[in-house]
């Protein structure tokens, strides 16, 4: 695979736009599929819950959390419009309920309340901020006392071999995220390490792996 494509794939994973993002969105949700599965386990969604997902791509997963309650409010944001337009068309019935909103927001500025969530989760998005520190002090802002983060990611040591990991991928192993976090006024809870099946894409395939941090503001 060459070099120009390479960098095509890795620009379209960190912000799908075009008729290439829509493919790319639905190539992620195949690929993600162990990885939502294990962060959503997790998560534990149940009545009463206010959750916040960072970087929810075209929200596919949604109705797998809003379905186990109707007493779930959910707050997709991304970077990308066009996630955020694809989302609102998937997930169309879940907000005419009221239990689903999109916003097209950076995570490094979120436009929401402090104090405003008890669970955030982003499932592979933390390789694409530009400031971990920066990001992590605005998730800490508007999660409430207590409440619960779930940082899922595919660890260093599987990245590192991703020919297109070169092109705007920060890597992190378990151990930086866990630093990072406890750094920042979170504590710690779990960091699971979670097995999948290899995967192909376009052509290449990937051996995969996924990990769940979990922590809890103090």
């Amino acid at each position: 695979m060459d070099e120009q494509v390479l960098q095509q794939i890795a620009a379209q994973l960190r912000k799908p736009s075009g008729e290439d993002g829509i493919k790319t969105a639905e190539m992620m949700n195949r690929g993600n599929l162990h990885m939502h599965h294990s962060t959503l386990a997790v998560l534990h969604a149940e009545a009463g819950d206010n959750i916040l997902e960072i970087g929810m791509g075209n929200g596919f997963f949604v109705k797998d959390i809003l379905a186990k309650s109707p007493q779930i409010q959910y707050t997709g944001c991304d970077f990308s419009a066009l996630m955020v337009q694809e989302s609102e068309k998937i997930n169309a019935g879940w907000i005419s309920k009221g239990q689903a909103k999109f916003m097209l927001a950076d995570v490094a500025s979120l436009p929401l309340e402090d104090n405003t969530f008890n669970k955030i989760f982003t499932i592979n998005t933390i390789y694409f901020w530009e400031n971990e520190n920066a990001v992590l002090q605005e998730i800490k802002r508007v999660l409430k006392p207590g409440g619960k983060l779930m940082i899922a990611f595919r660890p260093k040591h599987y990245t590192e071999k991703y020919p297109f990991i070169k092109y705007g991928f920060n890597q992190f192993s378990k151990e930086d995220v866990i630093k990072l976090l406890s750094g920042n006024g979170f504590t710690v809870t779990d960091a699971a390490e979670n097995s999948e099946p290899d995967f192909d894409m376009n052509g290449e395939i990937m051996k995969m792996e996924n990990v769940v941090v979990t922590a809890v503001k103090k």
